[in-house]
């Protein structure tokens, strides 16, 4: 029987179940009354009826903190646990029928003061429970007190009702910190699609350089093999002009040794005549001065550099700026193009600016 009743025990009253006992989701069982109380507490803005709360609402299981959603009859829209109540019914009618009084000799507390003397009343003015004879006779004579019954109903109400209110903080609580958890969570999904978009639009600014570094390095390029090739082809001809004129020289030294004045006469004219043709240059290109110079194809980036110093993210200045450029642009498009052409040739732009020609390489000179 001391097994049962602890079973028949209301998590919150501390007492037996009173009918009619309510059967929570979680399938542990409630005072009607009880379950009301911890309902009110959890919602205290819910409107209420005859001291009852009707409409829906939640709150959560004080055993195992189960959350309990009703439905608009609040409270009295969950079952009835008849077993139980029919269990409490035969377990009193038990307890009666076993026990013929239920003297609590053993567990009831006597009075410090008058050993033989139970405590049986409470003294309101000191706030201790004590006997009749220390009311009579002893030191709370002139001290208002009340029978102990009724202060222990009042203040087992008054902490019943306070633990429903704690139950009811701790939910609140619960749900801050649920709310702040997924605010965390929102927090990072948030921050990671956000780096996610700044990486892409920054590999987007790389991708728009190294197609600009190749376009402007094959232009230096072009010119360099042009230069390059043009210089060898001239390197060829003055080669070919030398070795002919040393040969032309090898024959006049060959000449000169002819002993014979018939046969030196007879060689001696055509090769003045060859001396002659091949002192004469102008047929041979000279290379212009400084045609080795590159220099046309530097390049300065200040601007530039200053321009992606400034990168930053928007902000609502910057979009209404925007906007006003944007319309502007649609206003005199022809304006926009001929006034900001040259600014907008630099180096992030999709239409890049001409590079200069080179000079003229070569000029014909004669000898």
């Amino acid at each position: 029987m001391d097994i049962l009743e602890k079973q028949l025990i209301c998590p919150i009253c501390l007492e037996i179940f009173t009918k009619p006992v309510v059967i929570l989701p979680c399938q542990h069982n409630l005072c009607r009354k009880c379950a009301n109380d911890i309902f009110q507490a959890s919602n205290p803005y819910l409107p209420t009826r005859g001291g009852s709360v009707t409409s829906g609402g939640r709150f959560r299981c004080p055993s195992c903190r189960h959350e309990v959603v009703l439905d608009r009859h609040g409270v009295y829209g969950l079952q009835r646990n008849l077993l139980v109540e029919n269990i409490i019914d035969m377990y009193k009618q038990e307890s009666t029928s076993s026990r013929p009084a239920p003297e609590r000799t053993d567990d009831q507390p006597m009075c410090e003061v008058h050993e033989d003397e139970k405590i049986n009343i409470y003294c309101l003015t000191c706030s201790t429970p004590t006997c009749s004879l220390c009311k009579v006779f002893g030191s709370h004579k002139d001290c208002e007190v009340a029978p102990l019954k009724s202060v222990y109903q009042v203040q087992k109400t008054e902490l019943t009702d306070s633990i429903a209110m704690m139950v009811g903080n701790n939910d609140r609580i619960q749900g801050i910190i649920s709310q702040l958890e997924e605010t965390c969570r929102a927090i990072e999904e948030n921050g990671r699609r956000q780096k996610s978009h700044v990486c892409e639009k920054f590999d987007h600014l790389y991708a728009i350089l190294e197609d600009r570094k190749s376009e402007m390095s094959l232009k230096v390029t072009a010119e360099q093999e042009e230069k390059l090739n043009y210089i060898r082809g001239l390197k060829r001809k003055y080669e070919d002009h030398l070795e002919n004129v040393t040969k032309i020289v090898e024959s006049g030294i060959q000449t000169m040794e002819e002993p014979e004045m018939a046969v030196f006469l007879q060689t001696a004219k055509p090769l003045l005549q060859k001396m002659s043709e091949a002192t004469n240059t102008s047929h041979l290109e000279k290379v212009e001065r400084g045609y080795e110079n590159m220099d046309h194809y530097s390049v300065d980036f200040k601007k530039e550099r200053g321009a992606l110093s400034a990168v930053n993210f928007i902000t609502d200045e910057d979009e209404e700026e925007e906007e006003g450029d944007v319309v502007g642009a649609e206003k005199d498009v022809h304006k926009e193009q001929v006034t900001s052409g040259g600014a907008n040739a630099g180096l992030l732009s999709s239409q890049p600016a001409p590079l200069p020609l080179p000079p003229n390489p070569v000029m014909n000179t004669s000898s």
